[in-house]
């Protein structure tokens, strides 16, 4: 699920392709980066596939939660395969992305800030690249990759704009409710984002109620 810019209600899965890649069309005419449709789809992939809390956060004993930058490096380097290795580094590269692109100010609480994240994540991409091109002919997922980590920043500023013009970054305790719906389905935190005319079309699967 994702919030519409228009009435800020959580839009549906089967609208959240459309809307990612129409907004992301519109946010880099604006900011004058070009990219190749590739590179573009890819990026409408990740953020819907990251609207579904369990494709952005992981399984711990205590519950869900988001692994820190630091220790999907960790598994990268320590990955036995190549295969892990290139998914650790796309897994770090997607969500250093989504990140700093979407929730940058929910960072400024934090020690890191966006540009740890920017750096993380570029440099993810431009390692998963070379990682693809050592390993083969130099596919259209070597070059998504490479172009995502050489435009990394000018992707974040495109999602800014997209959570600017969808208010997604304006109130920091929003989007700290919904994190909490997301997470856990909380009544509670349902009502509180109605109070920001945040209205939930669907439930989080497999998620406890309070």
């Amino acid at each position: 699920m994702v919030i519409s810019p228009k009435n800020m209600r959580l839009i549906t899965t089967s609208d959240v392709k459309t809307f990612f890649h129409e907004s992301l069309a519109s946010a880099m005419v604006n900011q004058n980066l070009h990219a190749r449709e590739d590179t573009v789809v890819y990026v409408v992939n990740m953020l819907a596939g990251f609207t579904r809390t369990d494709h952005l956060y992981e399984w711990a004993q205590d519950g869900y939660s988001l692994r820190p930058l630091a220790l999907l490096l960790g598994e990268a380097v320590e990955a036995q395969t190549a295969k892990h290795r290139q998914h650790a580094l796309r897994r770090l590269g997607d969500v250093a992305l989504f990140i700093a692109g979407l929730f940058a100010d929910s960072l400024k609480r934090k020690v890191v800030d966006v540009d740890y994240y920017v750096s993380m994540g570029g440099t993810a991409y431009g390692c998963l690249s070379e990682a693809i091109r050592s390993s083969s002919a130099m596919d259209a997922g070597g070059v998504v990759f490479e172009e995502l980590s050489e435009n990394f920043t000018g992707f974040v500023e495109v999602l800014e704009e997209i959570g600017d013009s969808a208010r997604i970054s304006d109130d920091a305790d929003a989007i700290r409710w919904y994190d909490i719906w997301a997470r856990t389905g909380s009544k509670r935190a349902a009502r509180i984002l109605r109070r920001y005319g945040i209205h939930i079309l669907d439930k989080p699967e497999g998620r406890s109620r309070h």
